[in-house]
């Protein structure tokens, strides 16, 4: 009996991360997993979860046919991608959206909940169901801490330019004092 039952899912995992340039402790820290994990991943000793697998589709954007196999060398259907369930995260009660590279939907939040440590941190969007103070997770990103503050940069620089964009259209449709335009 093989010993290493996922050996080629743990080649492959490593294959992909070496091609990132990136290190088991990013890759930990994007996916929110510890770095012994990883380790015990790419060498193919422990089946991946489902949730870990497309953590990992997720963070490195891999193409339909690329995550197809790796979902396949982690020993789960093609018939599984995509689909919802429900399911305890942190004591409370959500409902996971897994969403493919080719899903267009956008999902909107009210609430943001982070975790972080010494490998990344994890963003929780979610959103609110009403006033029994019960929450559904519509989205889950792990990212390194570098990744964060350079997504803080974007968010900065994206907000400023729509601000400065609304402002210039508020001042050009504010009638002159004759009443023109």
């Amino acid at each position: 009996m093989n010993k290493i039952p996922y050996q080629k899912f743990g080649v492959t995992l490593k294959k992909i991360r070496e091609q990132a340039n990136e290190s088991v402790i990013d890759v930990s820290g994007a996916v929110e997993t510890d770095v012994a994990i990883i380790n015990q991943l790419e060498a193919g000793t422990h089946q991946p979860s489902e949730d870990i697998v497309l953590l990992l589709i997720s963070h490195f954007g891999l193409k339909e046919d690329d995550a197809l196999r790796l979902w396949r060398l982690a020993g789960y259907d093609q018939d599984k991608t995509g689909i919802s369930s429900v399911g305890s995260d942190d004591q409370v009660n959500s409902v996971k959206a897994y969403v493919t590279a080719g899903d267009v939907r956008i999902l909107y939040t009210d609430m943001v909940h982070v975790k972080s440590n010494q490998h990344g941190l994890v963003i929780n969007f979610l959103q609110s169901l009403g006033a029994d103070d019960h929450t559904m997770a519509v989205a889950r990103v792990g990212m390194s801490h570098t990744h964060a503050e350079s997504l803080l940069e974007v968010l900065k620089q994206t907000i400023n330019t729509t601000k400065k964009q609304q402002k210039m259209l508020d001042k050009n449709s504010k009638p002159s004092k004759d009443g023109l335009k």
